[in-house]
C-alpha cells in the first residue's frame, strides 16, 4: 500500500495534540522517563509538516528499556526495535484513535539520534528563514511526489544535511 504524502501549513493544534499523547505516556511510565520531547516538524512553530507528531521519550540509559517496553505495552504500544537507527527504539500502536497520529521513539539521554533531533528542532525554532525555506521544500516535495515517500524524503534531504553541517552534526 502506497502512502499519500500530505504536508500541511503549521497548525497550532499540534502543540495540544503532543500534550495529549505526552500526558498518556507520562502517566504510564511514571518515573521511567526523564522527559518526553516533541520533536520533528510539528514541534516548530510556523513549519509546514506532515500532520504526524514525533515524540522522543528520554530515558536515563538502556538498562531501563525493558521496563519501558513493558509499561508502554500495557497502554497499547508494541516495540519494533531500532529499525536500523542505533540509539532510537521505535514503537507502533493500536487503539489510539483518540490521539493524533504519532511516531513514538525511546532514546537514552546520551543517544546521538536524540541529540540530532533536539539540535535540528532547536535550530529551526530559532531561524525563521530556515523555517520558511524548509516549509517551501517540504510543500514542493509533497506536490512533486504525492505517492512516493522515499522520493519526498530524498527531495528534502539536502536541506536537512545542510542544517546538520551548520550545527556541527
Amino acid at each position: 500500500m502506497r502512502k499519500h504524502v500530505v504536508v500541511e501549513p503549521y497548525n497550532e493544534a499540534w502543540r495540544s495534540d503532543f500534550t495529549a499523547v505526552r500526558d498518556e505516556i507520562d502517566e504510564a511510565l511514571h518515573d521511567l522517563a526523564l522527559r518526553i520531547e516533541h520533536v520533528g516538524s510539528t514541534s516548530v512553530e510556523g513549519l509546514s509538516a506532515k500532520p504526524i507528531i514525533d515524540i522522543d521519550v528520554v530515558i536515563p540509559d538502556r538498562d531501563c528499556l525493558n521496563d519501558v517496553i513493558s509499561a508502554l505495552r500495557k497502554i497499547g504500544y508494541e516495540h519494533e526495535g531500532d529499525q536500523g537507527i542505533p540509539g532510537r527504539e521505535a514503537f507502533k500502536y493500536k487503539g489510539k484513535e483518540h490521539l493524533r497520529k504519532h511516531h513514538l521513539y525511546v532514546c537514552a539521554q546520551d543517544s546521538e539520534e536524540l541529540k540530532r533531533h533536539i539540535a535540528f528542532r532547536d535550530y529551526l525554532r530559532n531561524d525563521p528563514e530556515a523555517v520558511a525555506e524548509y516549509s517551501r521544500i517540504k510543500e514542493e516535495g509533497a506536490r512533486l511526489y504525492p505517492w512516493d515517500i522515499d522520493r519526498y524524503i530524498e527531495h528534502k534531504s539536502p536541506f536537512i544535511e545542510m542544517i546538520y553541517k551548520r550545527i556541527g552534526l
